[in-house]
């Protein structure tokens, strides 16, 4: 396993099926062991991807406890996920340990770009994680992995044709030679769509391409260097907005974004002692338009270079990391002659300590703290402490807090569209606090976890509308929005079949002027459960899922003055049942929202019905 994959624990929650046990990741600046982690996560392995064969990592996301998605209309438009009610950008994307927030797209993470079939891990860790890797960590992390180039030598590949005229087709390989290996992937996905504005108009589709590489070399023990680049492309229409109205309309939008990262390290282990360094680069590009004619365009980069010195002495470990990172955010606009243009940067110098210790079998604490140097804000430090107790063989008990931090976007800053926009560049970052606590329990086939946790938001940077100009802009609030819930989340093994299975309550509320009455945060379920079982009987392969999500609040902006509307609950159920015809060939049918739900993640905006699909996949290892 490459031992710098960034960001995740299992321990505290239990993970979905098909997870291995025993895998080692990172709830720390250096990996540790499931056991000894003390923070909520849940990790999809390679196994259950391909069991369930659903192609958007936003699908596997939705699956998870604490996550919500909205997606607005079909595959490929913009998919956002909130951590136990967090904000949109207050989620940190790691892909093969290179950050993958776009800064030309508000500091989101691009899950609608992001495709399953080269995983071979899926991982994700709920609440405030910025002392270890600062901003934009507020509200959890989502750490993407490909396939490790010195594991076994594979070579597999995946056709499938299905609705709305869909079409996937992937490759991905990994092989050894000697001291050294190579691991990559290429991957294709369209489909015609469907009218995402649901009034009869054009179909709105998409097409996404992908590739990635990674090289990893370890000329003696302990010693590994490596490179990794990743690829994605993806064009996709969706309806707009009605240029005079501003109300939602059946327009001839479309968007094509492509992101292009890089990252190298070494890392060096000897005598206890633990060295790495990396530097990673990420290049994005979004590029509006109206019926082919260009609207505008964005366009962001991001250096960071970090080195890490770890020192175990006896049960104590010492880690300490600094990291610099710069930023550049670009905008050009057609439509209104330039007058837009943006041009803007800014850096960051943090400096990270933490100290792990297990003073006993039974008892373990971990501590970080991080000091942000901002180039165009006020300093910031955020802390991360948690215990872990076993009183008993099956139990574990675990308690953490901790404080995250998030940027405001250049668009938040320096947004400005004439008659309708101006950003403000005296906004400060968000800052929030949050408190876990739960339980686990494991026997034999049978393990179950509850965690409760709670949280507060403060500096919430908000949409502001001036009626009297018609101007929108972003200010800080000076209320203060809460998060509380519980997460339940257990499994069980019965013979050839696992199941899985996670309940969430949240209580997310935001209170924007101080003193004033709450209100429930938008896109945010109360309720959600899901149900994961994954298995092998004979030739015989089955994945399903089902996604419960409670009713939720949304805005409607095409009502003056804008109103509060109830998006209704709904299920999402999949199967997919694979045949294996020889031991290198499997014939697969999958069913997607089998139950043909009517269903709305944001407001006005439809969302595909039932669709079938059918294809083969190859597979040659070791």
């Amino acid at each position: 396993m490459n031992p710098i994959l960034l960001v995740t624990a299992l321990a505290a929650q239990q993970s979905p099926p098909g997870a291995d046990e025993d895998i080692v990741v990172t709830a720390s600046r250096e990996p540790v062991s499931r056991a000894e982690a003390g923070v909520s996560a849940t990790l999809f392995d390679e196994q259950t991807l391909e069991a369930l064969a659903l192609p958007s990592t936003s699908d596997i996301l939705r699956l998870a406890p604490g996550v919500s998605v909205s997606t607005s209309g079909p595959r490929g438009t913009q998919s956002q996920l909130r951590i136990r009610g967090a904000e949109a950008n207050h989620t940190l994307l790691f892909v093969d340990g290179i950050r993958f927030n776009d800064p030309a797209a508000g500091n989101e993470a691009r899950f609608e770009l992001l495709t399953n079939d080269s995983l071979s891990r899926l991982e994700v860790v709920r609440g405030p994680q910025s002392a270890l890797w600062g901003s934009e960590a507020l509200g959890g992390v989502v750490a993407l992995e490909t396939a490790d180039p010195l594991g076994a030598t594979v070579l597999s590949a995946l056709a499938e044709y299905g609705s709305h005229d869909s079409a996937r087709a992937s490759t991905q390989f990994a092989v050894r030679s000697g001291d050294g290996g190579l691991s990559g992937s290429a991957g294709w996905l369209k489909s015609d769509g469907i009218d995402s504005f649901g009034t009869g108009g054009e179909r709105d589709g998409f097409e996404n391409r992908s590739a990635s590489a990674k090289v990893v070399f370890s000329p003696i023990d302990a010693h590994e260097i490596g490179v990794v680049g990743h690829w994605i492309e993806g064009e996709s229409e969706f309806d707009g907005f009605d240029p005079l109205t501003f109300r939602r309309a059946d327009t001839l939008d479309s968007t094509d974004n492509r992101l292009f990262a890089v990252r190298a390290w070494t890392r060096i282990e000897q005598g206890g002692w633990s060295l790495l360094a990396d530097a990673s680069y990420l290049d994005s590009a979004n590029r509006n338009r109206l019926d082919e004619a260009p609207l505008n365009s964005t366009f962001g980069q991001r250096f960071t270079l970090g080195g890490q010195l770890s020192r175990t002495v006896g049960r104590h470990r010492l880690t300490a990391a600094v990291e610099h990172e710069a930023e550049d955010f670009r905008a050009r606009d057609q439509s209104f002659f330039g007058a837009t243009d943006q041009d803007r940067s800014r850096e960051l110098t943090a400096f990270v300590g933490e100290w792990r210790a297990d003073w006993s079998p039974v008892f373990a604490t971990d501590v970080a703290v991080r000091h942000d140097s901002f180039s165009a804000f006020a300093d910031a430090t955020t802390l991360r402490a948690m215990a872990l107790v076993r009183p008993a063989e099956d139990w574990t008990l675990h308690a953490a807090y901790g404080e995250g931090i998030a940027q405001p976007t250049f668009y938040d800053l320096y947004g400005f569209f004439p008659g309708s926009f101006v950003g403000n560049p005296t906004l400060l970052p968000e800052r929030s606090k949050s408190f876990e606590a739960g339980v686990r329990w494991v026997e034999g086939a049978v393990s179950l976890s509850v965690t409760g946790f709670t949280g507060e938001l403060e500096n919430e940077i908000v949409d502001t509308f001036d009626p009297s100009s018609f101007l929108s802009s972003t200010a800080n609030v000076d209320g203060k929005s809460r998060r509380r819930g519980v997460e339940v989340d257990g499994r069980y093994r019965l013979g050839w079949l696992t199941l899985g299975a996670n309940y969430t309550y949240l209580d997310a509320d935001e209170r924007q002027v101080s003193g004033s009455a709450s209100v429930r945060e938008v896109r945010r379920p109360r309720h959600s459960a899901n149900f994961i079982a994954t298995g092998s009987l004979g030739a015989l392969d089955v994945g399903a899922s089902l996604a419960y999500v409670g009713k939720r609040q949304d805005t409607d902006f095409d009502l003056f003055p804008a109103e509060r509307v109830t998006l209704s609950d709904y299920v999402l159920t999949s199967l997919n049942l694979g045949y294996r015809v020889t031991p290198s060939l499997q014939a697969y049918a999958r069913v997607e929202n089998a139950f043909d739900a009517d269903y709305r993640d944001v407001v006005g905006y439809n969302t595909p019905g039932r669709t079938v699909y059918a294809g083969l996949r190859l597979y040659f290892g070791d």
